[in-house]
């Protein structure tokens, strides 16, 4: 039974990860929490974003047919939902609504007909899928991951509208599913916002396992396709080339949610994408109210959200003063070999700063596993008034290996503590593992080694493109 009372410490409107992250870390502070959602708890990762394509992708590695992967998702979707549900939080002290909510002002809040009282309030109401507007796309019918995880059958042939992070990931699982995939990015290279180095390498790979890669291509007009296949698409694209489908999914970002909180009401403002704004410690324009997640328009992660909900509820409780950090935020992109990053690319590296890098053909681990594609890169800048001692301060790190997504946390931790970066040199690794490949890198800014020694940039390269949705497929 849900105990709700009119007056709460802390109000939480949204229960994706950034609201679970809010709610739980204020009833462990000892506040009096409400989590309002319009929707079950779990938000877009649990039910259609990170639990479901991870285990779609998990499954086509293995190579199992499509039925038996789709059944793994709806096991593991319903499995992750169990332990964050409206009954689970109950128990852990956290009333729970779930119903629609509107501010009446900064403070107080209509839901379900009720008018709470909060002394604080945070908005964690996530994103929803970009859509571009391309002519015929709505009438001729599309997938975004809020449906594609939910096809009966494995589609015979996929196109694949944006080649970011998520556009990668399905374009390869449903290539080693057996459809037939073509990706379609409008950058010049896959992952236009990871290093052009990675993007290379999984360009290389996703075209070696039989994904047909468009680049520098963007969809004018989509129609309908040959009527003896049902569903189906034509995809015009402007370079003058077609793509036929049968199904088509929209990857090219996300959007502020469409949600009306009315937020006028309490005073609080949006830039002029949608997001709401906020400052440094996630505090929004209106006094006592704070945002996190994607609602924010800042990283679009599930564990950036789950971390600036703690933060939230930190600084919104008064308990203690604490920053959002982008800097040490890190993301992975998992197709394989996965893509890991954290801090700046190193085509961002100012001048002055030193860049180490290993190819996997260089690390054991990687012959002994017949894994070798990618690399591992390292940027250090120097010091203030230390300069390059200890190996200087690690800026930076790319990770492009089968396990880059354990391996990025040793550069992160590195980045947060403000550590030397000799220190990931010195420490010993097991051998032979792949993180040993972040120390022999890391080695690489004090000795040669195998030929290779860290380098000094001289002038800034490049600079990393935006990440987000292109303007003209905005809607």
């Amino acid at each position: 039974m849900n105990r709700v009372n009119d007056d709460y410490d802390l109000v939480v409107i949204g229960a994706g990860a950034a609201g679970l992250g809010t709610a739980r870390a204020a009833v462990a502070m000892g506040a009096r929490t409400l989590l309002v959602s319009d929707s079950e708890p779990g938000g877009d990762c649990t039910f259609t974003g990170c639990v479901p394509s991870k285990t779609l992708i998990e499954a086509a590695r293995t190579g199992v047919p499509y039925p038996v992967a789709a059944q793994r998702i709806r096991d593991t979707v319903a499995a992750v939902a169990a332990t964050e549900d409206a009954d689970v939080l109950r128990a852990e002290g956290i009333d729970v609504i779930i119903e629609r909510a509107r501010f009446r002002s900064r403070d107080r809040i209509d839901i379900g007909g009720r008018t709470f009282t909060a002394r604080r309030v945070v908005i964690a109401t996530g994103s929803a899928p970009a859509v571009p507007g391309v002519p015929g796309l709505h009438e001729n019918g599309f997938l975004t991951n809020e449906a594609i995880f939910d096809l009966p059958d494995l589609p015979p042939a996929l196109a694949i509208i944006g080649g970011g992070a998520t556009g990668c990931e399905l374009a390869q699982a449903f290539t080693r599913l057996g459809s037939r995939v073509t990706l379609i990015e409008q950058a010049d290279r896959l992952l236009p916002g990871q290093d052009p180095q990675a993007s290379a390498v999984i360009a290389e790979v996703l075209s070696r396992e039989g994904t047909d890669i468009r680049v520098k291509a963007c969809p004018k007009a989509v129609e309908p396709g040959p009527r003896t296949v049902i569903p189906s698409a034509r995809l015009e694209l402007e370079d003058g080339t077609t793509v036929n489908a049968t199904h088509v999914l929209v990857a090219v970002g996300r959007r502020p949610p469409g949600t009306d909180l009315a937020l006028s009401a309490a005073g609080i403002e949006t830039d002029d994408r949608g997001y709401v704004k906020t400052n440094s410690r996630l505090a929004t324009t209106a006094r006592g109210v704070y945002a996190a997640g994607d609602v924010t328009g800042r990283a679009p992660l599930t564990h950036a959200a789950y971390q600036m909900g703690r933060i939230a509820a930190g600084n919104a409780l008064g308990r203690w003063p604490t920053t959002y950090r982008e800097d040490v935020m890190p993301e992975v992109v998992f197709t394989e070999p996965e893509v890991a990053q954290v801090g700046i690319l190193a085509t961002q590296a100012p001048v002055g700063a030193r860049i180490a890098e290993l190819p996997m053909i260089g690390l054991d681990r990687a012959l002994t596993a017949r894994a070798t594609d990618g690399f591992v890169k390292l940027v250090a800048g120097r010091r203030r008034l230390l300069g390059n001692l200890g190996g200087g301060r690690l800026l930076g790190a790319t990770i492009v290996a089968e396990r880059a997504g354990e391996l990025i946390h040793e550069p992160t931790l590195a980045m947060a503590t403000g550590m030397f970066t000799g220190r990931l040199a010195a420490t010993t690794h097991a051998y032979p593992t792949w993180s040993t490949a972040v120390q022999q890198t890391a080695a690489q800014f004090f000795i040669t080694i195998d030929g290779r020694r860290a380098r000094t940039v001289t002038a800034v390269t490049e600079r990393a493109g935006p990440t987000g949705v292109p303007s003209r497929w905005e809607n």
